[in-house]
């Protein structure tokens, strides 16, 4: 497989807004691949809410750097030594992993809105032939992200039958999450806005689409303001959806604009899950804010529900399962073209989308 010396990539050289995402079509292709790495040539990269972070700054990393955590393509080239055909599981070259040719995504690695990337090989997974690289890539972030906000972080507090509240349930993680806790047996409270329950027959069409049992649908567009979540009073809602006892789970990726909400809607002794920063990152608060319900909180991330290659296996086969079985629907919303990339993120932080948002490479 030939390899060219220069490729197009997207790179940010200083944090800031839109503006600092610069295209270039003669970036240098990492032509040289690291003992247990894998250059992947990329066939789509997701967009998600971290790379937002990454490009404004809110999560520091070393500029100059390509932006993008997560992708998908073909195994181009591996390091010379382990570019052979050992078919042994036990070995530790990178052919026991994976073979030049083979479909693969990745995720939680900076470096994707490119068309080559380096990949250490143990974070790469075999994407199946049933299942489209589009789909496969996808899956990388919000669905192994809702796998283990539904599935691990709140095991030992929340059971079946039990009341769950996702916020964004209308698209992205939101929706994948409120898909995966139904299929666990949780009942599902979702929040989304009117313009993601519009086409559908009603809100109660709305809601079964999303995985929800209630929908609370906010009649403005959240955007950067976020403020909806405050005059669609959500916490009387949910209280008046559970008779009054809260939700054993709040699973909030919004932030600033509504921890405040989620912890009125906690039950007694419920986990208040706040997992990313859409409206700006939660506050320091007092920790006796917890007392009057007993509550727990954690701020988790996916790399440390993912730390093992069989913890990343287990979990994406999983959800390739589920998608293959149609018991997750994957909604692939926009797909933008790599120079483009502006406008993916003024898309995604403006609270236009209806599911996922890829780059063709």
């Amino acid at each position: 497989m030939t390899i060219p010396p220069t490729m197009r990539a997207v790179v940010v050289d200083s944090t800031g807004g839109i503006d600092v995402l610069t295209y270039r079509s003669d970036h240098p292709t990492p032509m040289r691949v690291p003992p247990g790495h894998a250059l992947v040539r990329n066939e789509y990269a997701g967009l998600n809410f971290i790379d937002t972070y990454h490009r404004s700054g809110l999560y520091a990393r070393e500029c100059p750097f390509v932006i993008g955590q997560e992708g998908g393509g073909v195994v181009a080239g591996l390091h010379e030594d382990d570019d052979d055909d050992d078919d042994d599981p036990s070995s530790s070259s990178s052919a026991a992993v994976v073979k030049v040719g083979d479909r693969v995504a990745y995720g939680s690695l900076v470096g994707s809105y490119a068309e080559y990337s380096l990949v250490p090989v143990d974070r790469l997974v075999r994407v199946p032939d049933s299942i489209d690289m589009s789909v496969a890539v996808a899956c990388m972030t919000q669905g192994l992200t809702a796998h283990y906000l539904s599935s691990s972080v709140g095991a030992g507090i929340a059971r079946p039958g039990d009341w769950v509240l996702v916020y964004g349930a209308g698209s992205g993680t939101g929706r994948w999450t409120a898909r995966m806790c139904q299929i666990r047996g949780y009942r599902v409270i979702g929040v989304t806005s009117r313009r993601k329950a519009e086409g559908y027959d009603d809100e109660a069409a709305a809601a079964a689409a999303f995985g929800c049992e209630e929908l609370i649908v906010l009649e403005n567009e959240p955007g950067r303001s976020y403020a909806s979540y405050g005059s669609a009073d959500v916490a009387r809602r949910v209280m008046d959806v559970t008779a009054g006892n809260g939700c054993k789970l709040v699973i909030d990726g919004v932030g600033l604009s509504t921890y405040e909400i989620s912890l009125d809607c906690l039950s007694i002794r419920g986990l208040f899950v706040s997992y990313g920063n859409a409206s700006g990152p939660v506050p320091a608060f007092p920790v006796l804010r917890l007392l009057s319900r007993s509550a727990y909180v954690t701020r988790p991330k996916l790399n440390d529900y993912v730390a093992t290659r069989d913890e990343l296996l287990t979990r994406a086969n999983e959800v390739f399962e589920w998608v293959r079985t149609g018991k997750l629907d994957i909604v692939i919303d926009r797909v933008f073209a790599l120079d483009e990339a502006a406008a993916g993120h003024e898309y995604l932080e403006d609270g236009r989308t209806r599911g996922k948002v890829l780059y063709k490479i």
